[in-house]
């Protein structure tokens, strides 16, 4: 937990955000589960999310892209919970895949208030992601194949 625990503060420190999840990818069923969250009242850690099937997960799980909306369109376009992120008061999000060896792990995601993020910042993320690869590699039920206490 430290290493999304510091991640989650440099984030803070650079991007700002009402809300900070990361994701972890289950191939096997083409979806996503919640590793860890800044709020986990709302958004509790093991959590499932469908996002493989999703136009977004074809960009971020999928293609390893980096993505980032701004506005009540783009968090619809994105996330089958809208209507919940919305009203945290989020209508900006950045993503970033986290990708080991050829294979996606998950991906971090941000969430602002509108118009909070600009595509010059994903490079920041990304490698803000890349920091995540070993502890994703640690968790429990992790796609790589290894476990460990989550």
């Amino acid at each position: 937990m430290r290493m999304f625990r510091a991640v989650e503060e440099a984030c803070r420190d650079r991007f700002g955000f009402r809300l900070l999840t990361v994701l972890a990818y289950d191939p096997q069923r083409n979806d996503t589960w919640r590793a860890y969250s800044s709020d986990p009242q709302n958004y509790p850690r093991r959590a499932r999310k469908p996002m493989g099937v999703t136009q977004w997960g074809q960009r971020v799980l999928h293609e390893r892209k980096s993505w980032f909306g701004n506005g009540p369109e783009d968090i619809r376009w994105a996330y089958p919970d809208a209507d919940l992120i919305l009203s945290l008061g989020c209508e900006a999000t950045a993503n970033a895949p986290i990708v080991w060896n050829g294979r996606t792990l998950g991906a971090l995601s941000i969430n602002g208030s509108g118009e909070a993020y600009r595509p010059q910042m994903l490079g920041e993320l990304e490698l803000l992601a890349s920091l995540l690869v070993a502890a994703m590699r640690d968790l429990d039920g992790c796609p790589s194949g290894h476990a460990a206490a989550g």
